[in-house]
């Protein structure tokens, strides 16, 4: 399967390429014009600049012939409100526009717990709550994907351990390794289309996981 990777220099995204690889998979990596790409390339994988600012017929151009889509681009947490709602936003709308486009109907998010619940959004990251709730809502209502929205609590540099839970009405953390190995099953299981995922380090291995959908 060839699946193309938006922000695959991100912490997620290299973890997600690495997955993607490891299964066999053909993962395309979407960069920002000017980022690093000496590591793909050097691996023999395709690179494509992927820039979140340009229109949606511009993106879509650029994912003819793909099968299917993750999005772990994000505008980072050292930039201002306005990046954040650019990329992390529109930037995610005019994906899903372009997948469209492209006749890609595969498309898999990463979002954050809680981002449906305003009531639980933290004040330090209202900016971010508040782009990927509109973005997931964008997926859900306003396009034909096949999508799977993955919403992980709070990422964690620890090494992944294989053991995570979906509850819905929990709080916690989870390797980012955890989220990007999760994210490449759901990617090739058809049990997740058109699910909103909850994701934390718990006691169940991914096949249980997915065995509850």
């Amino acid at each position: 399967m060839q699946v193309f990777v938006v922000g695959a220099n991100g912490q997620i995204g290299r973890l997600v390429m690495q997955q993607l690889i490891a299964r066999g998979d053909t993962p395309v990596a979407g960069l920002r014009p000017g980022e690093d790409r000496e590591d793909w390339e050097d691996q023999g994988i395709k690179v494509c600049d992927f820039d979140l600012l340009s229109k949606p017929e511009t993106l879509g151009s650029q994912l003819l012939g793909v099968d299917a889509l993750i999005f772990a681009a994000g505008s980072g947490s050292r930039t201002k409100d306005d990046m954040t709602l650019l990329i992390d936003l529109d930037g995610a709308v005019k994906t899903m526009q372009a997948a469209e486009i492209a006749g890609v109907s595969r498309f898999l998010m990463i979002s954050m717990l809680f981002a449906e619940d305003r009531n639980r959004w933290a004040a330090p990251l209202q900016a971010l709550y508040v782009a990927k709730f509109y973005a997931d809502h964008w997926l859900v209502h306003q396009t034909h994907l096949d999508y799977t929205i993955v919403e992980p609590g709070a990422l964690s540099f620890h090494p992944a351990t294989g053991r995570l839970k979906s509850d819905p009405l929990a709080v916690g953390s989870v390797p980012r390794g955890d989220v990007a190995a999760f994210l490449v099953a759901a990617l090739h299981d058809e049990r997740t289309v058109g699910k909103t995922i909850p994701l934390l380090q718990g006691d169940q291995s991914i096949p249980q996981i997915l065995a509850q959908l």
